[in-house]
């Protein structure tokens, strides 16, 4: 019999109606032969209600108190789906992160899973019972309780099929699978049947809201098998596998995008040895992530411009960082962009073919569409454009590297 960890989000969960119909989805599991541990979220907008009571007691909550406040929305739905399962006769029980335990570092609010003790529910599942774990929560060295930070739940999921050795992790969501670029911006984006865990890594990464970028990087760490479903609609996924299983690559997987993007120019640094390290140190040091780089170096070669990206949500704190520097970095000016979106062409097929960022180029450049910044990896090209261009630029490259569906 295989095993089979399933995941279901907050809005699978979102009423009593659709855990009833989560519940439908586990026995048909449980009937087609397999045991079954399901990983739940809190039902949506319960953990930004618990949030924000925290931040009506306190504008600085001890995290380790916040942790315990948060981390009772899933605990109400474990109890809730158990109760769904017992309805409609499928053997079951609710199990806490402290109870079995899972086990993490001691970082609140943002905690790392280090381990899951999976005997006693591995027991359970031989007795023939579906186990209902909480998502998003475990427990510190020190006996506190600890939550892993947004979108934890599906790090929990993957955690709990490595733990248990499961054949398959389903991680079921409002969305069909995975798709070779958002279907509300392309219309002829595709469904792709499997994708590799270092093309999903990327495009978790780099914007795609499929799946967490933590929970990709755990699974391609213990090859867990992961399948993105549709909670609502009953047809198969995207399966996430290792490279080899996929017999033919395509060059190009899937173009991704992110508007989470900030551009900030130093502009007039003295052009000397150690001039960049004057500006990323402190960056480095107030833990603000810099992403694409530029230097251009002025035409009597005495000083330039570094330009850089970070999240859009640190810019305030990066310009205060590098004027509290200023003397350090002797810079003219700073010159800051929230406007730009960062969009990435993604692919393990990059790696046997060349020409790939000149026909991304080439497309942009036959939409007017001016390039900002780049970055590469082995089997990815970002460039940096302004927002105003991000659906026109998704439609040019989509059909550029032959990603449209013919249906569409």
């Amino acid at each position: 019999m295989a095993i089979i960890v399933q995941k279901f989000g907050g809005t699978s969960v979102g009423d009593v109606e659709r855990i009833r119909n989560v519940a439908r989805k586990v026995k048909a599991e449980v009937e087609a032969g397999n045991r079954v541990a399901v990983v739940v979220s809190a039902m949506a907008g319960v953990t930004n209600q618990l949030v924000a009571h925290t931040r009506d007691i306190s504008a600085d909550a001890d995290p380790r108190e916040y942790d315990v406040v948060v981390s009772t929305g899933e605990q109400v739905t474990t109890g809730l789906l158990s109760l769904a399962l017992h309805e409609i006769g499928v053997a079951a029980r609710s199990w806490q992160g402290w109870q079995l335990p899972i086990r993490t570092d001691g970082v609140h609010a943002k905690a790392r899973i280090e381990d899951i003790a999976a005997d006693d529910l591995t027991a359970a599942l031989l007795r023939g019972e579906v186990a209902v774990v909480p998502g998003f929560q475990g427990l510190s060295a020190d006996g506190r309780i600890t939550t892993l930070g947004r979108g934890g739940s599906d790090t929990s999921a993957v955690a709990l099929a490595a733990a248990l050795k499961a054949d398959r992790c389903d991680i079921y969501t409002d969305v069909d699978g995975v798709y070779t670029t958002d279907p509300r911006i392309v219309a002829k984006a595709r469904k792709l049947d499997k994708i590799t865990y270092e093309e999903m890594f990327e495009m978790a990464s780099l914007g795609a809201k499929v799946l967490q970028t933590r929970s990709v990087e755990m699974a391609m760490k213990h090859r867990v098998r992961l399948q993105v479903r549709s909670t609502f609609e009953d047809r198969p996924g995207t399966l996430v596998v290792d490279e080899d299983e996929i017999v033919e690559q395509e060059l190009v997987s899937g173009i991704a995008y992110s508007r989470d993007e900030a551009k900030v120019t130093v502009a007039g640094l003295q052009d000397r040895p150690g001039v960049a390290g004057a500006v990323f140190g402190p960056l480095a040091e107030a833990n603000i992530n810099v992403d694409m780089i530029i230097q251009n170096i002025s035409q009597d070669g005495k000083t330039a411009n570094l330009t850089f990206t970070v999240p859009e949500g640190e810019l305030r704190r990066a310009l205060d960082v590098l004027e509290t520097h200023k003397a350090g970095m002797r810079f003219e000016r700073l010159i800051a962009n929230a406007d730009v979106v960062k969009v990435s062409v993604i692919g393990v097929g990059m790696r046997s073919h060349a020409g790939v960022a000149q026909r991304m180029f080439q497309a942009l450049a036959e939409k007017g569409i001016n390039i900002q910044a780049i970055s590469t990896s082995e089997i990815k090209i970002s460039v940096l454009i302004a927002e105003d261009y991000t659906e026109l630029a998704l439609r040019a490259l989509h059909t550029a590297y032959g990603l449209d569906s013919d249906a569409a």
